[in-house]
């Protein structure tokens, strides 16, 4: 292929991204004129129109959607291999963007990192508080955080966190004045605080394993959250029965604030694992915070 059409595809991919030719024209050193005479000429030699233009942005047609899933994760590839073939010869730099949940934000990735930025002042970290489960490929992350048994089969996964549990939990005062469940199903004559799962939209059915058998139990109350810390919020002022994993309120109930119900239908299930494509070529950056993740026992 001539060069000219790298450099044209490469224009492409930028307006693509950015939405945007003034910005694209900034970050590419170029002017916006002399942008869109290429991209002009790229869709000349193609016969067919790579983006829509309005007044204000441009977005890829249905042939430039198929165009940039072909070749902008190329260019992503080379990027990246030309990033670690640099650091070979320099310390570990870069920024490292990573998409996860709050609950393992806060437990599993900032103890370590905390840790871990002031050995290396050449490393930023970006994480990003998100419950979507972010296409990271797509979105140019470079890696994520799931439960083991959400992570996708063609990403390589690196266990970062111990086994979890989910307990249901409320106060003393709150089971004083109500019946102790001894079974899942007693659950449903409980106010117990439901969590929406932002990734359906759902609402989150808690579910219980004793010797084989599972169970899903599908509760009621008067309070419906989307993030753990407001039902754990909610539990501690009394208002009822929360389903939370047990790092969170273990401390709570060590203390007598708050009662675990339930506790042998509760089976440990894979916890947390860093996730990433198999085939892109990491930054020496990128291995130093695996490798400060990966679990290797109680932290």
């Amino acid at each position: 292929m001539p060069r000219e059409n790298i450099n044209d595809l490469i224009a492409f991919v930028t307006i693509a991204r950015e939405g945007n030719f003034t910005r694209a024209a900034r970050k590419l050193g170029v002017s916006q004129s002399a942008l869109s005479h290429t991209l002009r000429g790229l869709e000349t030699r193609l016969g067919i129109r790579l983006l829509t233009r309005t007044t204000r942005s441009v977005a890829p047609t249905e042939a430039g959607e198929r165009l940039l899933r072909t070749v902008a994760p190329r260019f992503d590839e080379i990027d990246a291999e030309l990033l670690a073939l640099t650091e070979l010869r320099d310390k570990p730099s870069g920024t490292i963007r990573i998409t996860t949940g709050e609950h393992a934000a806060n437990t599993v990735l900032w103890p370590v990192i905390e840790k871990l930025l002031p050995l290396y002042p050449d490393i930023t970290v970006e994480i990003t508080v998100d419950y979507s489960l972010t296409n990271i490929v797509s979105e140019r992350y470079d890696a994520g955080v799931r439960l083991g048994e959400q992570v996708a089969k063609d990403m390589i996964a690196i266990r970062i966190g111990p086994d979890m549990r989910m307990v249901p939990v409320g106060t003393p005062d709150y089971f004083a004045k109500r019946d102790i469940p001894v079974v899942p199903q007693d659950l449903t004559a409980h106010n117990c605080i439901n969590l929406r799962l932002p990734t359906s939209g759902t609402i989150y059915a808690w579910e219980f394993e004793k010797q084989g058998r599972e169970l899903k139990v599908r509760v009621d109350g008067q309070l419906v959250f989307n993030s753990l810390p407001q039902v754990m919020t909610a539990v501690l002022a009394g208002v009822g029965v929360g389903f939370l994993p047990i790092d969170l309120v273990q401390p709570h109930v060590d203390a007598g604030r708050l009662v675990m119900v339930l506790a042998d239908w509760c089976e440990p299930y894979p916890g947390y694992h860093l996730y990433y494509p198999s085939r892109r070529q990491h930054s020496a950056a990128f291995s130093v915070i695996v490798d400060a993740l990966r679990y290797r026992g109680e932290r």
